[in-house]
């Protein structure tokens, strides 16, 4: 039986239905909601002149008259962002850390986890506005709304890192007579803190974005700020607020982004780059003078 044989049995082709049913209902989801909203398709021909417009009245000239009130509320923003992710790492490691599957049982892990879903299903305004009706318009609003709308995915991060940690260490301790609190302590916790402590930081970088969306609906902070001067149009001072708002998050940003990367590749890499490169800059001189 050669390959050329009609009788020849060949591998059958995988069916393709599945997929093309699954795109086809997307596709019609999409479409339906296209459909169902009052759009205006001739509106999008204004959309780039309106955008040059305001853009003009904006950051022509900035109002920078209310620049120290602008930082004032900024600073706000951030010590919102700040207890915020605070809250929210504090609640979230420990219970993230019962609900991975080498940790928790299974009673106690997969609750854990639909409250995990629950919590990331509910966008942050609608808890700031739950909060309102409970707390007021305080800025302590906006962080308690922050905290416990990053419990959610913050949760879901822990539970997959401390999962991801290879079982090397884990073995030791349980062949050393160790249990659960002690592989938890001993081998998973080391392990996984860097980038524990790395997620919590992304938390933060997160929370002051999501500070000045919050201040929009009251809870203080530079969203507030915003809103009001965005009612009254006076363009000019929005204009300096968002160019304050950029600023002062990029540069956060860039903060934290740096501290990050100082805790996941650790203080000894740099080092030994820097030491390492006079060694090799003295034998490259060390062959060129045999040569």
């Amino acid at each position: 039986m050669t390959a050329n044989d009609p009788n020849t049995l060949l591998p059958r082709r995988p069916s393709r239905l599945v997929p093309t049913l699954a795109a086809v209902a997307v596709g019609i989801v999409v479409i339906a909601a296209t459909a169902g909203l009052p759009l205006d398709w001739r509106d999008l021909g204004t959309v780039p002149a309106q955008l040059v417009h305001f853009g003009g009245l904006m950051f022509e000239s900035p109002n920078w008259e209310k620049l120290p009130r602008a930082l004032t509320e900024m600073w706000r923003s951030i010590s919102m962002a700040w207890i915020g992710a605070i809250l929210c790492v504090l609640v979230s490691i420990p219970l993230g850390m019962l609900a991975a599957g080498s940790v928790g049982p299974v009673w106690v892990r997969l609750p854990l986890r639909g409250v995990f879903a629950v919590i990331r299903a509910v966008p942050e305004v609608i808890i700031a506005l739950i909060l309102l009706t409970i707390t007021g318009l305080t800025p302590f609003t906006g962080a308690l709304a922050l905290g416990i709308a990053g419990i959610g995915t913050q949760g879901k991060w822990v539970y997959e890192t401390i999962e991801s940690v290879q079982e090397g260490a884990s073995e030791a301790v349980r062949a050393a007579g160790g249990g659960t609190a002690e592989v938890t302590r001993w081998a998973l916790w080391p392990a996984a803190a860097p980038a524990l402590l790395s997620l919590a930081l992304y938390r933060f970088e997160i929370n002051i974005r999501t500070s000045a969306v919050l201040g929009l609906v009251g809870a203080g902070g530079i969203g507030s700020m915003l809103a009001n001067y965005t009612n009254y149009r006076q363009w000019d001072t929005v204009g300096m607020l968002l160019i304050v708002v950029v600023v002062v998050t990029m540069t956060m940003d860039a903060i934290s982004g740096a501290i990050r990367r100082r805790i996941t590749r650790g203080p000894g890499i740099a080092r030994t780059t820097r030491t390492a490169l006079p060694a090799r800059t003295t034998r490259s001189r060390n062959v060129d003078r045999v040569r």
